[in-house]
């Protein structure tokens, strides 16, 4: 037999697809030198404070702004569920995942927006990702705010659409962009409610008109909007009084509802639409029972105690007034969102670890979260917190301000130093 003598060819050269898990060293860095400010395990939360390895710090980074996270009712019925359903749904709505309380859940939060029909997730980044891939199609246009969630962004590239993007809050580049982008295509505009990082509200009146007259349809995301905007609040639409205008409301229930899980409403053929198309919903285990009675205990304390929303609002205006007084930059903020710009990466964890060691939880937003500049402490207000505990964390940021010189003492007052941890050796 005659010998084969085809050499075999050679392996396929390829780069590795774990090169660039082991190019990334930054966090590791920070981790070393113990200035790492993300994954903190609580030990224990009353929702205003925390406990981080047997330190109480007053926490002001959490989006729970009414606090309900501890109201008894809200607990109660939390509880009760559990001993009735059990643990979780384990299938998803479309399927054995749909109970009663899920469906009594959509009708609760269609009527408190103000919509004719309404459907729950699992998550309000699930919610996002379902509801914009499910609409947007091949031959259609969705134009997002840019600075509208990663979960709006990431909606926009699982759907078959075509992505534009506006300057944020920016009515009249999103009128270029509808123009520019003129045609037979169906097009949809989303926007925050109220912004995760700047505090600021979405000028709906104004957006309403520029989408009507170039025939776009408007989702809101009132994900830090619900609780927080509206009458008993219900939200940015209800705030400005447009919500027969607005096609479209998304929620979550993660922030002022005290549970989990996301909500979209609207049009009663377009939410049937969604529910039977949106794949993040039908493949995704639906919202424990827990959860669900949550929900529905938090929007009756909203509707039954407006002393919450009145306190989250006095506490709101006493921290805007307070921060800018001490020479702070927090943007053009409007609601318990308030950021500190600080506009530096290491600044940025260097005052955060100066709040930590002053006994003061905040948020540091590094780049790319934010473009280079807009480099802050996200800091948020809730209704239960004291006037002690505001004043304490307004003296923790006028010291960690003048040790940094961020801004220049109001008055000679004497202090410990803190300690900080540079990123850089």
């Amino acid at each position: 037999m005659e010998e084969n003598k085809t050499a075999a060819a050679p392996a396929q050269s390829r780069g590795d697809l774990f090169d660039k898990c082991r190019a990334f060293t930054r966090a590791k860095e920070m981790m070393h030198k113990g200035c790492y400010p993300y994954f903190t395990p609580l030990h224990d939360t009353e929702g205003s404070v925390v406990t981080v390895d047997d330190r109480r710090l007053v926490m002001a980074g959490s989006n729970n702004y009414l606090g309900l996270t501890t109201h008894p009712k809200v607990r109660l019925a939390a509880m009760d569920a559990l001993a009735r359903y059990g643990t979780s749904c384990t299938g998803s709505r479309f399927l054995n995942g749909t109970l009663d309380r899920h469906q009594e859940l959509d009708r609760r939060m269609a009527g408190f927006v103000g919509k004719e029909a309404a459907i729950c997730f699992s998550t309000g980044y699930q919610t996002n990702l379902g509801v914009i891939s499910a609409l947007v199609g091949r031959n259609d246009i969705v134009v997002a705010d840019k600075e509208a969630h990663a979960s709006v962004v990431d909606g926009c590239g699982l759907s078959r659409g075509t992505m534009k993007r506006f300057s944020h809050n920016d009515v009249d580049h999103l009128d270029y962009v509808l123009e520019k982008n003129a045609g037979p295509e169906g097009v949809l505009v989303v926007v925050d409610g109220v912004y995760s990082m700047g505090g600021d509200i979405a000028p709906l009146p104004e957006l309403l008109e520029v989408t009507k007259r170039r025939g776009a349809r408007l989702l809101v995301d009132d994900a830090h909007s619900l609780g927080v905007l509206g009458k008993d609040g219900r939200g940015t639409a209800d705030h400005f009084g447009v919500t027969d205008e607005v096609d479209l409301i998304m929620g979550t229930f993660s922030k002022s509802c005290a549970s989990l899980g996301g909500v979209i409403a609207g049009d009663e053929n377009v939410i049937h639409f969604i529910q039977h198309t949106a794949r993040s919903l039908i493949f995704s285990a639906s919202m424990p029972a827990a959860n669900v009675a949550a929900v529905l205990a938090a929007v009756e304390v909203m509707e039954t105690e407006p002393e919450w929303m009145e306190r989250l609002w006095s506490n709101t205006h006493y921290m805007h007034q307070g921060l800018r007084g001490l020479g702070f930059d927090i943007g053009p903020t409007e609601t318990p969102v308030i950021p500190v710009i600080l506009g530096d990466d290491e600044l940025t964890i260097r005052f955060w670890q100066g709040l930590y060691e002053e006994g003061v939880y905040t948020n540091p937003v590094l780049a790319p979260a934010v473009p280079p500049g807009g480099q802050r402490l996200r800091t948020s207000y809730m209704a239960t917190h004291t006037r002690e505990h505001l004043n304490h964390i307004l003296r923790a940021f006028e010291e960690v301000g003048v040790e940094t010189g961020v801004i220049a003492r109001r008055a000679a007052q004497p202090g410990a130093k803190a300690s900080y941890c540079p990123l850089s050796a």
